[in-house]
């Protein structure tokens, strides 16, 4: 009987491609994968680091996967990821039914550490964060006509409250070809719509090109047979130029929606964040994005309760929330992380007023999203089937304006049977906060 192994990815889409790549090298070697951790005899976990919340779930999952081993339905635990990159030995003391602690550099060696720990070798290793695989085959484990595309690795911003650049390292560009060698593939084996990620999509290409070769890279990607919808997420808005929004908007496989992280809009705010701009200059770069691409949907995320936050600060960032009218807004409040120049920061606040402020401020996106919405009713939209939903008795899925996991939904009847990865029109009937309900048409 094969050894069966289970993977459990937590944290970003990011971290999801790593997995990915890790359960092919599995597949390869000839163990059996499945889903479910309980029905495995190796657990494989990918944690996320990033701040405490993310932290705390992958301490709670490799708390219950020690439960299973315990019972004797789980052999042995591999941990991995962010989580141990960046505490290492402290993680491999912490969790001591883990039978392997290693770091992000050791992914690529997966085989061989899930060789050793079934051999009853304890293995706890860290190679080099830089030996990272910045490339490879994977095995697709979103729903099957979409994947990520991860483009580049590590980040050199060093934004204040942010511990990426210490997990993950500097930021290094996948050269070109291999990208769109990996797009190829995707196209050829079913995928229609890949969104493309890394820590910082618009840095993409400086470190190996000498210039930012995101616009290039999207026109190439944008002349592959197959592919229907192109996406891009994580763009600076410091880095945004006028040849990417060109791209964006000549090309009609690229969605018009645009991922801009700001972050704050007050200068000083900014500033010690080691980020860019103002409110002024955001004002401009919307403005700007709006009228070359007049159908762009926006999307940001926001901090509050960043250290030294003042209340006129927070009512500044909440009047231009209020302004800009974000088409959609992730807000958080700030996580206070050891090893960064923003936890030694005086000023920090309570949680009590870090997680008010983030509340009022999702409170006022939902009003705006609400009446975007209503504004879509009785237009007809293309969606993305997703699945059927057994409760509602209907199909879901997503519209153009939507990123898989982050953004809403669309719910929607149809009297014809629909396979996931379908796109159809549908005319909007109704609106939630969030979400559209609509009808397709023939």
């Amino acid at each position: 009987m094969p050894i069966k192994v289970g993977m459990v990815s937590l944290g970003c889409s990011k971290n999801l491609v790593d997995s990915e790549r890790m359960l092919y090298k599995l597949r390869q070697r000839g163990y059996q994968l499945v889903t479910e951790p309980g029905l495995a005899d190796v657990a494989v976990v990918n944690t996320c680091g990033f701040i405490q919340s993310a932290k705390e779930e992958a301490i709670e999952t490799i708390i219950e996967l020690g439960k299973l081993k315990n019972d004797g339905t789980l052999k042995k635990i591999i941990v991995t990821g962010c989580l141990s990159e960046r505490y290492k030995e402290e993680t491999a003391e912490l969790f001591p039914e883990a039978d392997a602690v290693v770091g992000i550099g050791d992914n690529k060696d997966i085989v061989d550490i899930l060789d050793k720990v079934l051999a009853d070798e304890r293995v706890i290793h860290f190679a080099p964060k830089l030996d990272a695989e910045l490339t490879g085959e994977r095995i697709i484990s979103t729903l099957p006509f979409f994947a990520y595309l991860k483009i580049a690795e590590g980040c050199s911003n060093c934004c204040t409250y942010c511990a990426i650049p210490q997990i993950r390292g500097k930021f290094r560009s996948v050269p070109i070809e291999d990208v769109l060698d990996e797009a190829h593939w995707l196209a050829d084996n079913g995928v229609t719509e890949i969104v493309v990620i890394a820590q910082d999509t618009t840095r993409y290409g400086e470190d190996l090109y000498g210039k930012s070769m995101l616009p290039e890279l999207l026109r190439s990607l944008a002349r592959i047979d197959g592919l229907k919808w192109i996406r891009v997420l994580y763009c600076y808005p410091e880095r945004i130029t006028d040849e990417l929004l060109d791209a964006i908007a000549d090309e009609e496989k690229i969605v018009k929606y645009l991922d801009i992280p700001i972050q704050h809009c007050n200068e000083e705010v900014l500033r010690r964040m080691n980020r860019h701009g103002s409110y002024n200059e955001l004002k401009s770069l919307i403005e700007k994005i709006r009228r070359k691409i007049p159908d762009i949907v926006l999307r940001t995320t926001l901090i509050t309760g960043f250290p030294g936050e003042t209340e006129e600060q927070f009512t500044e960032l909440s009047e231009f929330v209020q302004e800009m009218k974000f088409d959609r807004l992730g807000c958080f409040p700030y996580s206070q992380e050891e090893g960064t120049k923003a936890a030694e920061f005086e000023g920090q606040l309570d949680d009590d007023v870090k997680f008010h402020r983030a509340e009022m401020i999702m409170q006022q996106q939902m009003l705006i999203s609400a009446k975007n919405n209503k504004s879509l009713l009785g237009k007809q939209l293309e969606a993305v089937v997703e699945g059927f939903d057994q409760y509602g008795e209907c199909y879901f899925g997503r519209t153009k304006a939507d990123a898989p996991d982050i953004d809403g939904k669309i719910f929607f009847m149809s009297e014809r049977h629909l396979n996931i990865g379908d796109y159809v029109r549908i005319e909007i009937v109704d609106t939630l906060d969030y979400d559209l309900i609509g009808e397709v048409i023939f």
